[in-house]
């Protein structure tokens, strides 16, 4: 298989999976708290079989360097919990993720809400729309819609997405205490997605102070070449960040005043319509 295989690439970050959860409180204690590591395992398997799309015991011990044995009694103890599945030899997440993914998605009452703009959004521009939140310093895709000249319509729901290279990370990043900023630099880096990145720290907290000042952000192919985005950030009545609305399309479709001022100003109204229906429940 080629180096450059996504797959491979994914297999290997998963082996050196940690939990997000303990990075967390790593960064907040010098001395991490104790951790449990068949818990770790499980979830390293659960994260292996979501990437390959299923896997044999012998296939799972490979990657993860641990005994068939000990891949099979987590396998079991997940399957017999009724969170994975086993075709033939094969296992498989299984449907009771759903249940937890919604109620996750559902928890918050304005993300709920969030849904019907985002939808709004992608009709209104005919642009890939997007409601992202951050969790664990990474931007989280909540509800994705596909206006019709948006180019893509696969779904990124629940995936991750580097907040500095993207309009609504960078615009949620622009609400956060410098002092929070800091720390998800310090966690996740600034690493390049193309040569239009922003790597420098210095030369972000300039970019997030005109985001504060203007109230949207852009994107100017800094997360894939070719795909342009601009994006605002929703607060809450307590002025704290709930997440981002942004609308992405090819870069061609997205310059002068349509990319500068139009856009911009149908994202303000969104968010301006969104914060004032959650301050009123």
């Amino acid at each position: 298989m080629s180096k450059r295989d996504p797959l491979t690439h994914e297999v290997s970050r998963i082996a050196n999976f940690k939990s997000p959860l303990t990075n967390c409180y790593t960064m907040a204690n010098a001395e991490a708290p104790r951790t449990l590591s068949t818990t770790q395992t499980s979830l390293d398997i659960i994260e292996l079989l979501k990437a390959r799309g299923g896997g044999r015991v012998t296939e799972i011990a490979d990657v993860l360097d641990i005994a068939p044995s000990t891949v099979h009694s987590h396998l079991t103890t997940l399957r017999e919990a009724g969170y994975i599945t086993k075709e033939g030899d094969i296992y498989h997440l299984g449907l009771s993720f759903l249940e937890l993914g919604e109620h996750v998605r559902t928890r918050k009452e304005a993300h709920v809400v969030a849904e019907t703009y985002t939808e709004q959004l992608a009709e209104k521009t005919g642009s890939r729309a997007v409601f992202l939140v951050e969790e664990h310093g990474k931007g989280i895709y909540m509800y994705t819609f596909s206006g019709e000249h948006a180019v893509w319509t696969y779904s990124t729901v629940g995936k991750p997405a580097p907040l500095h290279a993207t309009a609504s990370g960078k615009s949620i990043l622009s609400q956060l205490p410098k002092e929070r900023v800091e720390a998800i630099i310090e966690q996740h880096g600034l690493p390049a997605k193309t040569e239009n990145t922003i790597t420098d720290e210095d030369t972000l907290f300039e970019e997030l102070d005109r985001i504060t000042e203007r109230g949207y952000a852009f994107n100017r192919e800094e997360q894939l070449d070719g795909v342009r985005a601009v994006g605002v950030p929703v607060v809450g009545p307590d002025k704290r960040v709930i997440g981002a609305f942004s609308v992405a399309n090819p870069a061609n479709r997205m310059k002068g005043e349509r990319f500068e001022e139009e856009l911009p100003d149908i994202l303000l109204a969104t968010a301006n319509e969104f914060e004032l229906e959650i301050s009123l429940q």
